[in-house]
């Protein structure tokens, strides 16, 4: 499995470190102070065929209108992707989703739809692929981590 933190570094994107006990919710989040004020969640979404995938990145606080995204996207009914979709093509478990994880994604199957809200913020945290941390980078160096994995970006007012 591919490193984030060498490829943090040799991105030259900084991070803050934040180490805490397991978290699967952003409200169990919320009782680690990470220095992080948006409190950012990850979805990872398949549609009902299961051939498309996308990571959704927006606030803690919203809720999703799935039926609204999928409109949007012009794909079928979205949903959860299952566990063992989210090790294949993120080689992550339940509750370490992060945009990290599209290291992973060799082939580039996942679509990254970002909340244009989230740019409102200069920081932004995300799990380091593995929930027992969150790393605190600034939104510039998301954009640019994104930008470098090659999976197709959106970028949208959910």
């Amino acid at each position: 499995m591919k490193d984030i933190y060498s490829i943090l570094n040799r991105l030259e994107i900084k991070y803050k470190k934040y180490e805490h006990p397991a978290v699967f919710t952003v409200e169990e989040a919320k009782k680690h102070d990470t220095g992080n004020g948006s409190y950012n969640k990850s979805i990872f979404l398949r549609n009902q065929k299961e051939t498309n995938f996308y990571l959704v990145l927006t606030l803690g606080s919203k809720k999703l209108d799935l039926k609204g995204l999928a409109v949007f996207l012009n794909d079928s009914k979205l949903s959860f992707a299952s566990p063992e979709k989210m090790m294949k093509y993120l080689g992550l478990t339940p509750g370490s989703v992060s945009p990290f994880g599209l290291i992973n994604d060799v082939d580039k199957v996942v679509q990254v739809i970002v909340d244009e809200e989230l740019l409102k913020f200069d920081k932004q945290g995300y799990h380091p692929n593995i929930n027992t941390a969150t790393l605190i980078i600034s939104t510039e160096d998301l954009k640019k981590f994104l930008n470098w994995t090659k999976n197709k970006v959106t970028y949208k007012s959910l």
